[in-house]
């Protein structure tokens, strides 16, 4: 999987991204939240949102116009447990960051917090902010609505988004529980690194508008767009395997992501006006954090939720099976693996650092410009 990859220190890779956003015209904290958000996902083994996503949904968008630089942020209500956001259209890790740090504040207080945003955009992993609540000693949702991708059971029509839903849950074991899924079998960015590897998909992730399977990764992505393929919600396709529930959570989601703010929803989440132009995409999120201290004693709480953790990896495992994993293991596993190595960043990523280096003027030079020639076409 890394054969052709050259690994990048973290840092190395962070400062670049900061630079990159700075570059663009992010403000100077805004930039190190948009890189840290970033670089997270690559430590955690999530290269679906790392570096992978630098150039085509941040640099890119910002560049084309549809995404603003400098985030203006407003408070459109508040309350004593919760507020709403207006994004305007700026930096989705920005609103995210300050939206789940105004609900952290909320939770100290009170107990609870509760923080929904309008006008966003793509704001990295889920589980980013959530850990921010479980280093606040707190329990941490946070979800969003995306472009349309996702068909409803028994639909081929991409109505839905990817939808993630995210829990980081405090525990005393060397990590957290951290669930951070997509509601679809899978989600556009995993899509985006099998193509980078030249792989097909496996059968079951896409149906097109017959309701037929597709695994011709490169296509599918124009197809994504278009609204020709869609993805297939978790369970997959029809009931068989119980697809009405993945289909049930990303409607949850949309819903809180976007009837609570007043925000859009479903198709006019495409990026595009009714004239086909491109456009910001306007999307919503949602954000709890939960003060374990308001209901018990924050470490009875993380001795038991470590022992449920450790109860649940110590089962009978299947036959052939080495292990039994529990949410966020896998990941904190990967940064173990990582944190000496660095960022694994394949020949395509290259280009795409070459490319934005070069636009911006940016003074790097990479190490996998001396090792061998990047063709940038």
């Amino acid at each position: 999987m890394y054969e052709d990859c050259v690994w990048l220190p973290f840092e190395d890779m962070r400062a670049f991204m900061q630079d990159v956003f700075l570059g663009l015209g992010v403000p100077g904290e805004e930039a190190k939240i948009c890189a840290d958000v970033l670089i997270k996902a690559d430590q955690l083994g999530i290269d679906s949102h790392g570096i992978g996503r630098l150039k085509p949904i941040y640099y890119d968008r910002v560049r084309l116009g549809i995404q603003k630089a400098v985030t203006d942020l407003e408070i459109v209500r508040e309350g004593p447990t919760t507020a709403v956001l207006d994004g305007h259209d700026g930096m989705g890790q920005v609103v995210a960051y300050r939206a789940m740090e105004m609900a952290i504040d909320k939770a100290k207080k009170l107990g609870l917090g509760m923080v929904t945003a309008r006008n966003s955009t793509h704001y990295g992993i889920a589980g980013y902010y959530c850990l921010m609540a479980v280093e606040a000693g707190m329990i941490g949702i946070a979800g969003t609505n995306a472009r349309p991708s996702i068909a409803p059971t028994f639909g081929v029509e991409n109505m839905l988004g990817t939808n993630p839903m995210s829990f980081g849950i405090p525990s005393n074991d060397p990590f957290p529980f951290l669930l951070d899924c997509a509601t679809s079998v899978s989600q556009r960015g995993k899509i985006e690194v099998y193509d980078r590897e030249n792989k097909e998909l496996p059968e079951g992730w896409v149906i097109d508008r017959q309701g037929r399977t597709r695994t011709d990764t490169h296509q599918i992505l124009e197809d994504l767009v278009s609204g020709e393929a869609a993805l297939t919600p978790l369970g997959g396709i029809g009931e068989e395997h119980a697809g009405y529930k993945g289909y049930g959570y990303a409607t949850t989601v949309e819903i809180l992501s976007a009837a609570l703010q007043g925000g859009k929803f479903l198709k006019d989440l495409s990026g595009f006006d009714a004239d086909g132009k491109r456009q910001p995409y306007h999307l919503g999120h949602f954000f709890i954090a939960i003060n374990i201290e308001a209901f018990t004693e924050l470490e009875k709480f993380k001795k038991t939720t470590g022992e449920i953790l450790r109860s649940l990896r110590a089962s009978q495992k299947a036959p052939g099976e080495q292990r039994i994993y529990t949410a966020g293991e896998k990941e904190y596993l990967i940064w173990l693996e990582r944190k000496d190595k660095g960022v694994p960043v394949n020949p395509p990523l290259q280009r795409e650092m070459i490319i934005m280096r070069d636009e911006l003027g940016l003074p790097y030079k990479f190490p996998f410009e001396t090792q061998r020639p990047i063709a940038l076409l």
